[in-house]
């Protein structure tokens, strides 16, 4: 039964969900562009990295259905970020020091 019911989680697609989704990555691109091109300072960077943050969650819950997976997928997905996330740090501290 519970795969009858994983199955109509992943068939039960709304389109307008979908189109709002992308509608909003594009609005936060077109922010990161525009941030991009006004000279913040130290920030710029940040800022880039939050909105990239933002639209990387949206694709991962919406376009990639990682709601509706199970609980040890969430695992996997969390321990990569999670790297990403200790590489950034280490990156940006080796770039901060010269």
């Amino acid at each position: 039964m519970d795969k009858h019911n994983e199955l109509a989680e992943h068939s039960n697609h709304r389109y307008g969900k979908y189109i709002l989704v992308w509608l909003g990555l594009l609005t936060l691109t077109a922010i990161t562009v525009a941030v991009a091109g006004v000279n913040l300072g130290s920030i710029t960077i940040a800022t880039a990295i939050i909105i990239a943050s933002i639209k990387s969650y949206l694709v991962l819950t919406v376009f990639m259905h990682l709601k509706s997976e199970s609980k040890t997928f969430k695992i996997f997905v969390g321990v990569a970020v999670f790297f990403i996330i200790i590489s950034l740090v280490l990156l940006f501290s080796d770039y901060s020091n010269m």
